[in-house]
């Protein structure tokens, strides 16, 4: 699979000063929790589930996680796991006819539930990434990661842990600070299995009554905001120790709507620039291209997603832009393994090699699988062209 392939070639040669790259599920786990990008979240009681996992993959969609845990009720849950391994059956048919699947992740409510289905899908459990797992402490973190190593070893084939830290000890300022010492034990422990680290912050907002407004992102939220900083402070360090920690869930979308206007999508990049703006703030994207962006700069990667129409702008942002390519290239050049200070190419800023080596580096990582933009192409073009393929 690869970012973008959705798109004609001449389109993506007109956008890209360099192309994503492929990869698949057996890629270096660095690579695809960089490439997991937006993450669309699906209900496992969908009777169309193997059909929408195909027509999102010709989308775009790269990494699904299929849920059999809050978006389904209670009495659901058996029902849910039947439709589950039909579906995964209905599937492995498509895959062998040479339909593209996104990375399959399912996302579980108990530890064995991980032996169970793996047991139940049977050959076509060679299509499962892995398992996210909801509400992860220390305590309640470890069956489920003792359970996948379980399942791996039957399988004899990698299977990825995504715990979400969303539970209220980790919100509470009283109980943080140990929790977030028992996770990172957890996970360091079992780092091989460990792909990423997914926020729940929709749980976080619960806890205290609170939902963020369209307008508003997750940032604007002290509670919230307090939480990421600490979770990427102890979690997500550049120094080795660190995992990739996702975006947090998006919760607004249009129903029944296309997300941008008919017109927009005449040409290739989707008509002129300030039209599309327009659509955008329209459509109640602003909101989200915003904690997107906040996202990057507080060390987060990729994101939640419950509908298809946020996809694009994830990946659109996704896209490494020239200048920050640029300036990656000259910090990593071996010449300057020495340190210093250098002027970027764009001589608008400062490049200080030493203390920018490991933005240098993440830049670097997604410009392999996300691609390096050209010069004259922005969001805007880029967003365009996922629209106008998608139409």
């Amino acid at each position: 699979m690869r970012h973008f392939e959705h798109l004609p070639p001449s389109v993506r040669n007109g956008l890209f000063h360099k192309q994503p790259a492929a990869f698949d599920a057996d890629s270096p786990a660095a690579t695809l929790a960089t490439a997991l990008g937006a993450t669309l979240y699906s209900p496992a009681t969908r009777p169309t589930l193997a059909e929408d996992v195909v027509k999102q993959a010709a989308r775009g969609v790269v990494s699904m996680v299929l849920c059999l845990e809050d978006s389904i009720g209670d009495a659901d849950v058996a029902a849910a796991e039947e439709n589950l391994v039909r579906q995964f059956a209905a599937l492995d048919g498509l895959a062998a006819a040479g339909r593209p699947l996104p990375l399959l992740f399912v996302r579980v409510r108990e530890p064995g539930q991980i032996g169970d289905l793996v047991r139940r899908l049977g050959p076509a459990g060679r299509l499962l990434s892995g398992f996210v797992l909801p509400k992860f402490t220390e305590d309640r973190g470890l069956p489920f990661l003792e359970a996948l190593t379980a399942a791996e070893a039957d399988r004899g084939r990698r299977l990825y842990a995504m715990p979400v830290l969303e539970s209220p000890e980790l919100l509470h300022l009283e109980t943080r600070g140990e929790t977030l010492s028992g996770i990172a034990r957890t996970v360091d422990k079992y780092r091989d299995q460990v792909l990423a680290l997914r926020l729940g912050v929709t749980d976080f907002c619960s806890a205290y009554g609170l939902r963020r407004a369209p307008d508003m992102t997750a940032y604007d939220v002290r509670l919230v905001a307090s939480v990421i900083g600490d979770v990427v402070n102890v979690l997500g360090r550049a120094d080795g120790s660190g995992f990739t920690v996702t975006g947090p869930v998006w919760e607004y979308f249009r129903p029944h709507e296309r997300m941008f206007k008919p017109q927009l999508r005449r040409t290739p990049f989707a008509g002129p620039a300030e039209e599309l703006r327009t659509a955008l703030i329209e459509h109640d994207i602003d909101g989200l291209l915003r904690e997107i962006q906040l996202d990057r700069a507080n060390g987060l990667q990729g994101k939640t997603c419950i509908h298809p129409s946020h996809v694009a702008p994830v990946h659109a942002l996704s896209v490494v832009s020239h200048e920050e390519f640029s300036d990656a290239q000259d910090i990593l050049r071996p010449e300057r393994e020495g340190g210093g200070v250098l002027r970027s190419a764009y001589t608008n800023k400062m490049n200080e090699v030493k203390p920018h080596r490991a933005w240098a580096e993440r830049i670097m990582l997604r410009a392999e699988v996300f691609g390096v933009a050209r010069e004259d192409v922005g969001f805007v073009e880029l967003l365009g062209a996922s629209v106008g393929a998608a139409a």
